[in-house]
């Protein structure tokens, strides 16, 4: 089953980095993402601009757009991973490696994919 990992941290932090922590930073989740696409379980991962960047339609009988990203959350998602795992203990297990890679706050939320369809 596919699973999709979202990475959730606080931008002002994150975006904050320098270019050296930054590609420190890539890096070692590189190296996650390396054993994950030899044992050919390493789906799509995107990296997303900060919310400043983006717009929100808001769903409805007529959609309304939005500037922002306007979530009721403390923590913005940064980007996602998607993982073919054989069960939810191993895309745990993913998601714990990936968050041993960067000391930082936020988290990683696991969640099963429903459909995919490759871009």
């Amino acid at each position: 089953m596919r699973y999709a990992i979202l990475c959730y941290d606080h931008e002002e932090v994150t975006f904050a980095w320098t270019k050296e922590q930054d590609e420190a930073v890539v890096a070692a989740l590189a190296e996650v993402k390396r054993k994950l696409a030899k044992e050919g379980r390493l789906g799509p991962t995107v990296r997303l601009m900060p919310t400043t960047a983006a717009t929100t339609i808001r769903k409805g009988k007529e959609p309304v757009v939005l500037d922002g990203p306007f979530a009721e959350t403390k923590e913005q998602l940064l980007g996602l991973c998607i993982v073919e795992c054989d069960s939810l203990e191993q895309a745990i297990a993913t998601a714990k490696d990936l968050a041993r890679s960067i000391e930082s706050a936020g988290s990683y939320e696991v969640r099963p994919v429903r459909a995919f369809t490759p871009g």
